[in-house]
């Protein structure tokens, strides 16, 4: 059976990747490319973050209470999403030195983000709620497949 880890490891590569791609597009001034890549970019990373929030967080919440790592990845979250903001109005507006600036901002920050995450909270909901574990990666799944509305 996969462990949290693994799976939610796997999105974060995902999400590197569309990230990646995106940069590279704003790169070369290629903007419809850029704007479909950012916006696979932030459709599936906000799919993540909404997965951990909604069910990840709630769950192990239960066994560490609500003060510590899943309060301050909720944080990293909230300053995220308003780099997404900013960064798909510099795509529209096709300014690629303003986009690029915020995007190593934004590299920083999931990079710091995903190894707090990879390295200690994942694992530690794949101890902390090892009884559980079938049960939330089949709502992981869930939640994953479920059509964006």
């Amino acid at each position: 059976m996969d462990s949290i880890s693994t799976v939610l490891t796997q999105v974060h590569h995902r999400c590197d990747d569309l990230f990646a791609q995106a940069e590279s597009s704003v790169s070369r001034r290629d903007w419809s490319e850029a704007d479909g890549f950012f916006s696979e970019f932030v459709r599936t990373t906000e799919l993540h973050l909404e997965i951990e929030e909604r069910i990840l967080f709630p769950a192990l919440e239960q066994v560490i209470g609500p003060h510590g790592p899943t309060q301050v990845m909720r944080l990293e979250h909230a300053q995220m999403r308003d780099l997404f903001k900013e960064m798909a109005q510099h795509i529209a507006e096709h300014d690629a030195d303003r986009y690029l600036g915020l995007s190593e901002t934004l590299l920083v920050l999931i990079q710091q983000h995903n190894l707090k995450e990879e390295q200690i909270l994942y694992r530690m909901a794949d101890q902390a709620l090892s009884g559980e574990r079938a049960h939330l990666l089949a709502r992981i799944a869930e939640a994953a497949a479920a059509p964006v509305t």
